[in-house]
């Protein structure tokens, strides 16, 4: 009797409790901004807590640089110090191209998991989690710029573009990978499995690289592939950031790939 005493003298009744959960404001809802930024914050926590995640764009895009180099510039160019001049702005671009992959199969681990269903029921802006995580990969993407200019200019690589060129090409390729992501967000979206997304977005990737101006010159090629490396997007991307490095930009394709 005695507990049942004090509980109903301490239990606020029911006008009680509603006008005490009406006394505080309610936080207003998260703009648009602020959700995109959040959950670009997550994605850059998931890196914190698995930081060997970050392999794709700092060990891989070295080991990258430096296979091409010394196991094929002799071969190619006759020199692997002319080789390096030419190869690398296009394993520049490979490296971060690469990583860009990583977007399709975080949102497929998402999707999996309940992840996506709870940030669709949540009141904020719907593309928000999408905008952000894309956002977030960006990091990945500079990450990986820096890596393989450092380690280029550390095996002798001349950037006669100096520091505004060298800033121009690694913007351009991070512009042009975020613009690609969106089609691998999309794959992690409609694919049934992890598998599946990744072999698509790896051959979505290494196909369009190899058939362009990346590692050899198109005029050492047959007509027919020829032909496809002129109309490959990876080329006009590769020959801009080429220019921008070595101070003889070349607008045409500057302006194509922005």
């Amino acid at each position: 009797m005695s507990t049942q005493g004090h509980t109903s003298a301490t239990t606020p009744s029911g006008p009680q409790l509603v006008a005490a959960l009406d006394d505080d404001e309610r936080p207003a809802p998260a703009g648009v901004l602020r959700a995109c930024s959040t959950f670009a914050w997550r994605g850059l926590l998931k890196i914190r807590h698995v930081p060997e995640q970050l392999v794709d764009a700092t060990i891989g895009p070295v080991l990258l640089l430096m296979m091409f180099t010394y196991l094929f510039g002799g071969a190619i160019e006759g020199s692997t110090g002319e080789y390096l001049q030419f190869v690398l702005p296009g394993a520049l671009v490979m490296a971060v191209l690469l990583t860009t992959t990583h977007s399709g199969i975080a949102l497929y681990a998402d999707r999996t998991r309940g992840v996506v269903d709870r940030f669709r029921s949540m009141p904020v802006w719907a593309p928000a989690p999408l905008v952000g995580a894309v956002v977030g990969d960006a990091v990945r993407y500079a990450l990986a710029v820096t890596t393989v200019l450092v380690a280029g200019l550390l095996l002798g690589f001349d950037a006669a573009g100096g520091v505004p060129g060298v800033l121009a090409g690694a913007l351009l390729v991070v512009v042009f990978a975020f613009a690609l992501s969106w089609i691998f967000t999309a794959g992690g979206l409609a694919l049934r499995s992890q598998s599946a997304v990744q072999s698509a977005a790896l051959i979505g990737v290494l196909l369009p690289v190899f058939v362009s101006n990346v590692f050899v010159e198109p005029s050492t090629l047959p007509a027919v592939l020829q032909a496809v490396v002129d109309i490959n997007p990876i080329s006009h991307l590769t020959t801009a950031v080429r220019g921008l490095l070595s101070g003889d930009p070349a607008a045409a394709d500057i302006l194509l790939v922005w």
